[in-house]
């Protein structure tokens, strides 16, 4: 291919499935149920935790940020998915390359750091019930939800403008589903060993973090549990954080599968798939496992429904 600058990039051809068409249909209808399913699933979650006064806590105002963040990952990434795989060639813009990997990494930043916050919540409100409502006071909340956003998108604009200031020198199709950061990282013609330390060094920090808090929050959790004589008690304590590990391990997993290995071990149709997981999997198991089963949330989706029929 004949050398150009990055200048004169016009757009990018992703490849994804190319190589595989029979797969590109039976993706296309997965897909799509799938995306339904995270819409309503998590549009049920924050509608039910604006609704009901019984879930206006701080575990809920979390658990309705993380369900619009995943609405926000889904919208940002999979209606161009399903484009694509209608498609014979998916092309994008320069710029829109650019918004959509400063998109979803900002996301799934966002999404490493909530998910430790939340187990810091729940260590205060097994750990702590007597002093909880005061520690946790709405503007804590607040805070911390926006501090998880603030960080995850600074080192989203951090890692985007390092990625677009190499120089790509003409090559414009990414071997990927969507414009990430290993996929992109590979079309530059010269030596990314400083952008993949930097890229490694900080990634341990965003994923680390928040998994050493978890670990802490979590071993806190289990010896309080264990010194309840309730049996119900501890049943009801180990479901609501069963479910958030649960979420932790399926997004922690693939998320370190594709950002925590040397680049020269990344396997781009292993990473497709596991794109595909956190893309899509991930966002639609969250409001089941860590919602939907719960008595409270579907206590008061049994009351928005019936007074809804009783106004009838």
């Amino acid at each position: 291919m004949e050398q150009k600058n990055s200048s004169s990039f016009t757009g990018f051809y992703l490849l994804g499935f190319s190589d595989q068409p029979q797969l590109e249909l039976v993706l296309f209808v997965v897909l799509l149920i799938f995306y339904l399913f995270t819409l309503l699933g998590n549009t049920t979650i924050i509608a039910l935790s604006h609704l009901d006064p019984h879930l206006q806590t701080p575990m809920y105002f979390f658990l309705s940020n993380l369900s619009f963040l995943d609405l926000c990952y889904m919208n940002s990434t999979v209606p161009q998915l399903l484009v694509y795989l209608r498609t014979e060639h998916e092309s994008i813009s320069f710029g829109g390359c650019v918004v959509q990997l400063f998109v979803a990494l900002g996301l799934v930043s966002t999404e490493c750091i909530l998910l430790g916050v939340m187990a810091f919540d729940h260590y205060e409100a097994i750990c702590k019930p007597l002093q909880y409502t005061v520690i946790m006071h709405p503007r804590l909340c607040a805070l911390m939800a926006s501090a998880s956003w603030f960080i995850g998108f600074a080192n989203s604009s951090l890692q985007t403008v390092l990625i677009f200031l190499l120089p790509l020198c003409g090559r414009n199709k990414i071997d990927h589903l969507l414009c990430e950061v290993p996929p992109v990282l590979k079309l530059a013609c010269v030596d990314t060993d400083v952008n993949e330390s930097e890229l490694f060094f900080v990634s341990v920090i965003i994923l680390l973090i928040p998994v050493t808090l978890i670990i802490f929050s979590y071993g806190q959790i289990v010896k309080a549990v264990l010194r309840i004589k309730s049996t119900a008690g501890q049943r009801k304590a180990f479901g609501t954080c069963g479910s958030h590990i649960t979420v932790v391990s399926l997004f922690y997993g693939t998320v370190i599968y594709a950002y925590l290995q040397p680049s020269k071990d990344y396997s781009q149709d292993q990473g497709k798939f596991v794109s595909l997981f956190y893309t899509i999997i991930t966002p639609m198991v969250n409001p089941i496992i860590y919602a939907l089963r719960n008595k409270d949330v579907m206590g008061a989706m049994k009351k928005v429904l019936f007074r809804g029929h009783d106004s009838r």
